[in-house]
């Protein structure tokens, strides 16, 4: 796409920010400094040259007065606060039934909008489904993969192959059971009561779709943990997702396109005391 870019050389004071930072080395100065644009239709409409100009001097149809905001530093978290906050993040399942209030969803998925994309082409989406009947159908789809997959492990005819060609698969299948089990008995191992849940998913046709939903997951995520909502990661329906090919769930859900994360959500039941300290770090410096 190509926009209206340009620089408006009575206000430029040729600090050479917007030279650096351009990723696509759109910006670009002469022997005096004066800079000028070369390739403009390279420009993937990220703003950074908006945001970093320190007179406002770079003028881009993309972003418009109304889409800029000046940064106030002084509300930045501490280096301390987020070091809490990431070390305080758990993946909490004992949740309320108290439902969660829509500001805090809407800040939840505004967060995971603005992480950083691949290119800048910001086409990750959102499913958020807080219906009962949708988020038990998400266990439902799960445990009918998750027993389609032990029945085939533990088919006599298939059974001698497969224990040669993926061992590691036949851990799986007590878990698979138990997890069947349970749900039978009315306790779903699977959602855990949450009340919401939020999918992450990318077309097809983009390449870092997966990378991208992920780091939207991780905003999400924090942002979820800093409002006081309980989450986690729902490992098992993704791994449902991957084994029934990748498309059956989002067609179930009407997605146009590839899931690469969710994330369920609720209330929490209670919060923790403390903390625990990971194992020490396993870091490789090169100098």
């Amino acid at each position: 796409m190509r926009y209206d870019l340009s620089v408006d050389a009575q206000t430029c004071i040729s600090c050479m920010k917007c030279v650096r930072i351009c990723p696509v080395h759109i910006f670009q100065a002469n022997t005096d400094k004066k800079i000028y644009l070369q390739n403009p239709e390279y420009c993937i409409a990220c703003g950074h040259c908006v945001g970093v100009c320190p007179t406002d001097s770079v003028v881009h149809s993309e972003f418009p007065a109304d889409k800029v905001h000046e940064i106030d530093y002084t509300k930045m978290p501490s280096a301390e606060s987020v070091m809490l906050l990431c070390k305080e993040r758990r993946s909490n399942r004992a949740f309320s039934k108290k439902p969660i209030p829509k500001e805090y969803l809407d800040l939840i998925l505004e967060a995971g909008h603005v992480a950083p994309t691949a290119s800048n082409k910001q086409e990750v989406k959102f499913m958020l489904i807080t219906n009962p009947e949708r988020l038990i159908s998400l266990s439902k789809f799960t445990l009918d993969i998750f027993q389609g997959a032990v029945r085939k492990l533990e088919n006599p005819l298939l059974k001698p192959v497969l224990k040669k060609l993926m061992p590691d698969a036949y851990k799986y299948v007590p878990t698979f059971k138990s997890l069947q089990e349970e749900f039978d008995k009315g306790n779903d191992m699977i959602m855990r009561n949450a009340t919401a849940a939020i999918i992450i998913y990318a077309p097809k046709a983009n390449r870092f779709g997966c990378e991208d939903s992920n780091l939207a997951y991780q905003n999400a995520s924090l942002m979820a943990e800093s409002l006081g909502v309980s989450q986690f990661y729902m490992g098992f329906v993704y791994s449902a997702t991957k084994q029934s090919g990748g498309d059956r769930l989002a067609k179930e859900l009407g997605i146009d396109g590839t899931i690469h994360a969710a994330m369920a959500l609720g209330m929490p039941s209670f919060r923790f005391k403390n903390y625990i300290d990971k194992k020490p770090i396993d870091l490789i410096t090169i100098e």
